[in-house]
């Protein structure tokens, strides 16, 4: 898989690039990584990139020109390039499993008080983090580079991932390791059973508790089962 990510600023981008699952990802030659200097297609001698808005407002807009000459040669590559935006559809885990399928893609972060609207013309998707606004698109990018290449086969074990909070419609369940007891505080006894069905049950009943206490919107689009369900009951209903 190939990842571009066009900026303003690189030097925010490519530090964590060489860093924790996502770095190991690139040295394994499973992963590239480019980052683009978009003030290399900046204008005039100042490498200007922005521009005041027409009809007035405060801020700056970012220009088409530098945008398009660092998009267009990407998309002849046959990067799918997504724009990093507050308008965008929320990122979710379904979005971020659909994305790592993608053998090629192109962040773009914007900056400013947005970019052009010509610009979008070589968007082909638009993704926000959440309902709120940061001073550039250089986080966001980083976000989603993170959820995509830690789901891209080979860049770590399938097995996990597929326990994440999301990947089956509800929130992780609780995790514990060493020492068995700290400060009164005991790992579930059924944890340390060895019985893996008694484990597997438990885990899925206090996952769906997660879920009903802290999301329990996830809940209308889960695929739950008939066991599933009758759990939910007896939780809502204060029975365990």
């Amino acid at each position: 898989m190939r990842i571009d990510v066009v900026t303003l600023f690189p030097e925010l981008v490519a530090g964590p690039l060489g860093t924790s699952i996502i770095g190991r990802a690139a040295q394994a030659g499973t992963v590239e990584y480019r980052v683009h200097d978009l003030r290399e297609h900046g204008l005039g001698r100042h490498r200007s990139v922005d521009d005041y808005p027409y009809g007035g407002g405060a801020g700056m807009v970012m220009r088409p020109e530098p945008l398009f000459d660092a998009l267009e040669p990407l998309r002849a590559a046959g990067a799918h390039v997504v724009l990093l935006d507050p308008a965008g559809e929320r990122l979710t885990d379904a979005l971020a499993r659909e994305l790592a399928t993608i053998p090629h893609l192109a962040l773009v972060c914007g900056r400013y008080e947005g970019i052009d609207e010509r610009i979008r013309t070589l968007v082909d998707r638009e993704v926000s983090i959440g309902d709120y606004v940061l001073t550039g698109g250089e986080l966001p990018a980083l976000v989603l580079l993170d959820a995509v290449v830690r789901l891209v086969p080979g860049v770590i074990a399938e097995a996990s991932h597929k326990g994440d909070s999301f990947a089956s419609g509800l929130l992780e369940h609780p995790q514990y390791t060493r020492p068995e007891r700290f400060r009164d505080l005991e790992v579930p006894p059924v944890l340390l059973s060895g019985n893996h069905g008694e484990v597997d049950r438990w885990r899925r009943r206090e996952s769906l508790r997660r879920t009903l206490e802290r999301r329990p919107d996830l809940l209308d689009e889960a695929p739950l089962d008939d066991a599933d369900r009758r759990v939910l009951e007896e939780l809502r209903s204060g029975e365990a």
